[in-house]
């Protein structure tokens, strides 16, 4: 299963805990299917969508569509905020 770095959990809490969002927001990563390289789709999500995974990790709330899962299964999730407080998410393969 998807794993996450300390620094994804406490980015991914960050967004998902804002004011106006619901107790069950979360960050939901889906599954780009007609691009040629796997891509994914990252936004904030107020709940699961009906076959969503479920990850919940050191405080954070993950989405994952069923492509996803089965693609991020042996990854790890890492997030930074840049300069600009743009996040960037990275993937790298669990060790």
């Amino acid at each position: 299963m998807l794993t996450l770095t300390e620094n994804a959990s406490t980015i991914i809490h960050d967004i998902t805990t804002q004011p106006g969002l619901a107790d069950t927001a979360g960050l939901r990563i889906s599954a780009e299917a007609e691009a040629a390289e796997p891509t994914f789709a990252v936004s904030a999500a107020q709940a699961p969508e009906p076959g969503d995974q479920t990850l919940e990790q050191d405080g954070a709330t993950i989405y994952l569509d069923q492509d996803a899962a089965v693609m991020l299964d042996d990854k790890v999730l890492d997030a930074a905020v840049d300069p600009e407080g743009k996040v960037e998410f990275a993937l790298g393969l669990q060790g």
